[in-house]
């Protein structure tokens, strides 16, 4: 269960980047208040992850899922930069997940 509250938080944590840049300084209303949930929401289901999980695993998952996740979603959805190197970052991100995934006891 530790992994699914963690994976959960990690896609929170890609709301929460989108929510936050849509409400432009905290200026509007409604993607300001997603801003807050989402971020509540991720941090609250990191630390029920940590129950279990090592710290560092959970901690190196759950920014790892919200910074590939947001920067693959910024170039599919924002048209940010989809150079090659930008491109194998993501991925060298995505392969620490797993790898973290894959070697921890859990």
């Amino acid at each position: 269960m530790a992994w699914a509250f963690l994976c959960i938080a990690g896609l929170l944590e890609i709301g929460f980047a989108f929510a936050m840049k849509s409400s432009e300084g905290f200026t509007r209303l409604v993607p300001g208040l997603l801003t807050v949930g989402t971020g509540l929401s991720s941090v609250v289901l990191l630390s029920l992850a940590m129950r279990t999980l090592p710290m560092g695993t959970g901690y190196a998952v759950w920014t790892g899922i919200g910074a590939a996740g947001t920067a693959v979603l910024g170039i599919v959805l924002l048209g940010d930069s989809a150079s090659p190197l930008r491109i194998l970052c993501i991925v060298l991100i995505l392969a620490g997940v797993i790898g973290l995934k894959l070697v921890s006891g859990n």
